[in-house]
């Protein structure tokens, strides 16, 4: 009997355990270990920062539905990751060992790494927790009580572009609807050297749509942006030019302002000996498995993959749904293979879909593989994304509640390319 403890229960985390249940049976051990004690559907987080969605529609109790299913679950911060010992050992002093270990913990939110950002210690709001959302929320509010400038974007090592798109678009749709949208002016602020890069080359012709769906908007944009430091209602921005020379700085005022911080390695996996790129993300061969330490695996986006390219400000590639989807699936066949005897030999297809909801219409894509030169590259925007979008969301929370292992990401990136041919 083997004992397998995943640590983090995001996208990659609950899919992971559910999984290894499925196909390893009850003969072994599996235990979730996570900070927090509830499930967050972490795509649904721009809606609930303008108040189209409260914290209990979008989070569910990880003891609950995790026990159900013959999974333990431990609530706790890990303080270190004794790797040659094979344990984890928590803030409290609880030590919990294991045979393998899956690493799912998402990034560190590294807004100490630009002066003035976070919603913490600093002047501008994030989405990228339920928590961080609900913050944003209230700020929002003091926003359409007196409003004034409104600033959106991601900052330098950002690899998570698309929910800042979502969100200025989603607030501007919630402006409009107020009736205040006239005294709002909006400037998009990105580290992408051009609109609709998205960490990824661009997929199709994203750069011209996502550029038309600004403009419409009446949305500015500053691309290959360095945000400097933050101070309460100014954003100090330097654009830098092609050779990554600043071509020019500008002074944002705002009233409202969500940025997108750069990534890093959460502190106790990246303190691990041998385990961590520099940023502290985790190192994995091609079965997704620490050369290092052979029976540690990751997936998400806590691991270490290369920028698709150079871009004059750092940005990372983004791993999405489908692509934490197949790293978890490649995990758990590697590790059953191990347990049975067999070679490991899995592999992840590492492939890009998304969806992104604008408020008032939506924008999908697919590329085959994520990492140019691509197989397939599929961009369309509509209102049937906007609504595909709440159905995968009341889809996904239902298959976690349910526990059911399948390829969720994969079966509605095809269901999608169907839909689009018909709209």
């Amino acid at each position: 009997m083997a004992n397998i403890v995943v640590l983090g229960a995001g996208l990659g985390g609950m899919p992971a355990a559910y999984e290894l249940r499925d196909v390893l049976g009850e003969e072994h051990d599996i235990t979730v270990v996570n900070a927090n004690a509830y499930f967050q559907f972490v795509p649904s987080n721009p809606w609930l920062a303008v108040g189209w969605r409260k914290r209990e529609q979008i989070t569910l109790p990880l003891d609950t539905h995790l026990s159900k299913h013959g999974i333990k679950f431990i609530q706790g911060w890990v303080e270190t990751i004794d790797a040659e010992a094979n344990k984890l050992v928590l803030k409290e002093g609880t030590e919990v060992e294991y045979d393998y270990l899956v690493i799912t913990t998402g990034p560190k939110l590294a807004f100490d790494e630009v002066e003035g950002t976070g919603p913490v210690n600093g002047f501008t709001q994030s989405v990228c927790t339920v928590d961080h959302a609900e913050k944003a929320y209230q700020d929002f509010q003091k926003l359409k009580d007196a409003p004034g400038p409104v600033v959106v974007g991601a900052v330098q090592f950002a690899s998570c572009f698309g929910p800042a798109y979502e969100y200025a678009a989603i607030l501007d749709t919630e402006l409009r609807r107020q009736r205040i949208r006239d005294q709002v002016p909006m400037t998009f602020v990105t580290s992408e050297p051009y609109v609709g890069h998205l960490g990824l080359g661009g997929v199709g012709d994203s750069k011209g749509m996502l550029e038309h769906e600004l403009r419409n908007r009446h949305i500015n944009f500053i691309t290959n942006a360095r945000v400097s430091r933050v101070e309460e209602g100014t954003m100090y921005v330097e654009q830098l030019d092609e050779k990554g020379e600043v071509a020019g700085q500008e002074e944002l005022l705002f009233k409202h302002a969500m940025m997108l911080p750069g990534f890093k390695g959460v502190e106790p996996v990246a303190a691990v000996d041998g385990l961590c790129n520099p940023r502290g993300f985790v190192i994995v061969d091609e079965h997704q498995r620490s050369p290092k330490y052979p029976n540690i695996f990751s997936a998400g986006v806590c691991i270490a993959i290369p920028p698709v390219e150079a871009t004059p400000v750092p940005t990372g590639a983004p791993k999405t749904g489908y692509m934490i989807e197949s790293m978890v699936t490649a995990i758990v066949q590697n590790i059953k293979a191990e347990l049975t005897g067999y070679p490991v030999a899995s592999k992840a297809t590492w492939n890009a879909f998304c969806l992104a909801d604008l408020g008032d219409t939506g924008a999908a894509f697919i590329a085959v593989p994520q990492i140019p030169p691509r197989n397939t590259t599929w961009f369309k925007k509509g209102k049937w994304v906007h609504y595909a979008k709440i159905a995968f969301e009341k889809y996904f929370l239902h298959k976690m509640k349910q526990g059911v292992s399948e390829p969720v990401f994969e079966k509605w990136a095809l269901k999608l390319i169907g839909l689009s041919r018909v709209k």
